[in-house]
């Protein structure tokens, strides 16, 4: 099975607990589209797990995109030492390694699948109401875009586009994963092809809620904190 979900922020605990929610197994597949790190005190050691897990992709969100910046100001080519300012960007610094900076650096900016297609906040729509391709857009529209989670922005058509960034609760009053199902759809369709976007983050590290949707029937799980 294909799991999606984002804005985990650190919270390594809850992604354990989600995993273990949905029976997470080597032939099953999980995506997670930015903002793995900040506000929840395990950053670094989330980051590790899922770097080491070759069935987790992840993207990056506007905070991987911030901390880069930091790095870029601060990384010498050739010194084998992670800056001490680095180490102090998280709660579990003393973790960080130039592995998991390397790895930082190589995270896209989208995935995609057959019906789908993934980024931390959101893609420009053209005038005609169709998604522009994610290689048209600048990165920084992909990771710190605050229009697209608008329930009136809804592309008309192309692949239904899964979002976070910007917790649904703002919208909602909910911690839940939102469907934006496509006109004409069937309620409560079991296919992702019926909606044109799916937005995600739960506001995890002060909700203390995480969750995730399955790519092949549009169930959704979560996790709460104890």
């Amino acid at each position: 099975m294909q799991y999606c979900m984002s804005d985990i922020h650190g919270c390594y605990d809850l992604f354990c607990s989600l995993l273990d929610r949905i029976a997470f197994s080597d032939e099953d597949t999980m995506y997670i589209l930015g903002d793995m790190i900040d506000k929840g005190p395990q950053s670094v050691r989330l980051l590790r797990m899922v770097f080491s897990m070759p069935n987790v992709v992840c993207i990056a969100g506007n905070h991987e995109f911030d901390f880069l910046k930091l790095c870029r100001a601060l990384l010498r080519e050739g010194d084998a030492n992670v800056p001490q300012q680095l180490r102090d960007f998280f709660a579990d610094g003393a973790l960080l390694t130039r592995e998991v900076i390397g790895r930082l650096f190589r995270l896209p900016f989208w995935v995609e699948g057959e019906k789908w297609l993934g980024v931390h906040a959101g893609i420009p729509l053209r005038p005609d109401g169709t998604l522009c391709a994610p290689a048209e857009a600048a990165r920084e529209q992909l990771v710190y875009d605050r229009r697209f989670k608008e329930p009136d922005v809804l592309p008309r058509a192309g692949k239904c586009v899964l979002f976070g960034h910007t917790p649904v609760r703002y919208l909602t009053g909910r911690d839940e994963i939102v469907f934006y199902p496509r006109p004409g759809a069937p309620q409560g369709s079991e296919d992702l092809a019926d909606y044109c976007k799916v937005h995600l983050d739960l506001m995890t590290a002060k909700s203390g809620v995480a969750g995730c949707v399955c790519l092949d029937d549009c169930r959704t799980f979560y996790v709460q904190e104890k």
